[in-house]
């Protein structure tokens, strides 16, 4: 049994002498959700000694910290973030781009803080605590099976909402930096795929929590696997159709689907619901339209495809945030579906909701478009045969074609579109002609 420690000492002094340090360093992280407001308090939700702070260390500090920051709406909790902090009196060279800071008063006064997960001994006990269930403080660790030991850790890079670690190439654990309270759908859904057979999605082998809230999961690392998106742009670098590995993928989308539908309540929409997801719809496209004035001479022409959209439809859990970089193609051809959070951006109850399946086949039109235009010139053309590929693979299994109810699909699609021109423009001014081309097809269609 690794070592473990209860709630820390004095929590009380501890916020404080730390408090300087994350001042400086959360909002720099590119999993921090409150970039653009300034940081006004922390509050501690709790501290855990995951391996003791006494001694030279290495130590291992386990925090669940709310983070104040002014524009907060009334009412609601200030963001919840999970840290993983390493103490030692001396950082050996090869660790110094993971410091936060030293602490320069408190009960670690003198002690250098630094991002635990990129420490492999820190990284590596925290495999050993998923091997060994139990509970460390409020902390809770949860198998399904017996686990390897001694696989060696490496942190992930390419993450922004959360981070990874990998461990041996055998296994991958996905830390949730924001964390609130209730079934993580990362966690909740592949839980729920497994227990209904569906293979398409890497089954959960273990994780943890505190309290109601999912702090980390532990899934199998498909090595030998490339992400959707990737073997896109390979397609169109090289000149190649994509639409074989389209219809496979469309394919692959509705066996999840299918699978979600099994495990998990299934509902029709009632006409007046539907119509209230159109006028969320319409809601939102008014604040993206003073937000994004090239998007006013369209708004006429995308309200009639949001209030088209007015029929009574099946809904369902779905992945919520679907597109070619949440797919994983393997060596022999099969597609596997990752990463089901949904967007981490809105609050977890609307992640949880159930939605219509088209959702997710919108945002996986919209990543075609998006894969065909990084090509020079625009592969328009490959992205609609791509488009059409998977629709077709997509009926294929689930018996009932995304295409069927063209004015539901529409909706989504403009809907993402929408959002993508705001996010666009502020974050990638060159890419906004990307979403923008989208609206202006969507909103000269006849519903």
């Amino acid at each position: 049994m690794p070592e473990t420690a209860s709630t820390t000492r004095a929590p009380d002094a501890l916020l404080p002498s730390l408090a300087p340090l994350l001042h400086e360093w959360l909002p720099r992280q590119r999993w921090f959700a409150g970039k653009g407001r300034r940081v006004t308090g922390f509050t501690l939700d709790a501290a855990t000694e995951l391996l003791p702070l006494d001694g030279a260390g290495p130590g291992l500090l386990h925090l669940l910290v709310r983070v104040e920051q002014p524009g907060r709406p009334a009412g609601t909790p200030a963001d919840c973030y999970q840290l993983l902090l390493g103490v030692r009196s001396q950082l050996p060279p090869r660790l110094a781009p993971a410091l936060i800071g030293r602490i320069r008063q408190g009960p670690l006064a003198g002690r250098a803080v630094y991002e635990g997960l990129r420490d492999p001994r820190l990284a590596g006990l925290l495999y050993e605590r998923l091997r060994s269930p139990g509970r460390t403080g409020p902390l809770r660790f949860h198998a399904t099976t017996a686990l390897p030991p001694a696989l060696a850790p490496r942190m992930l890079d390419a993450e922004q909402s959360n981070s990874s670690l990998v461990y041996g190439d055998s296994f991958i654990l996905k830390i949730f930096r924001r964390v609130s309270p209730g079934a993580n759908p990362d966690l909740e859904l592949p839980l729920a795929l497994a227990g209904a057979g569906c293979a398409r999605v890497p089954a959960p082998v273990a994780w943890f929590e505190s309290g109601a809230a999912t702090l980390g999961v532990l899934q199998p690392y498909l090595r030998d696997s490339r992400d959707g998106w990737r073997l896109a742009l390979d397609a169109l670098a090289d000149g190649r159709e994509f639409t074989t590995e389209a219809r496979a993928l469309g394919r692959a989308t509705a066996e999840v689907h299918l699978a979600l539908a099994t495990a998990l309540p299934t509902r029709r929409l009632a006409r007046s619901e539907t119509e209230q997801l159109a006028a969320a719809m319409d809601r939102r496209l008014h604040a993206a339209a003073q937000a994004v004035p090239a998007l006013l001479p369209y708004v006429p022409g995308l309200r009639a495809v949001f209030a088209a959209a007015s029929g009574g439809a099946a809904v369902q859990r779905i992945h919520g945030d679907l597109h070619l970089g949440q797919t994983l193609r393997g060596s022999d051809g099969g597609w596997a579906v990752i990463d089901f959070e949904g967007e981490p951006a809105k609050p977890l109850d609307e992640r949880r909701s159930p939605q219509p399946t088209v959702r997710d086949v919108a945002g996986m039109l919209r990543s075609f478009d998006y894969a065909a235009r990084t090509h020079r010139p625009w592969n328009a053309d490959w992205a609609a045969r791509c488009r059409a590929a998977y629709c077709t693979g997509y009926a294929e299994a689930a018996g009932a074609d995304p295409r069927a109810d063209p004015a539901l699909l529409r909706a989504y699609e403009t809907d993402k579109a929408v959002y993508e021109v705001v996010y666009e423009a502020r974050h990638r001014p060159d890419w906004l002609p990307v979403p923008m081309s989208a609206i202006e097809r969507l909103s000269a269609t006849t519903p």
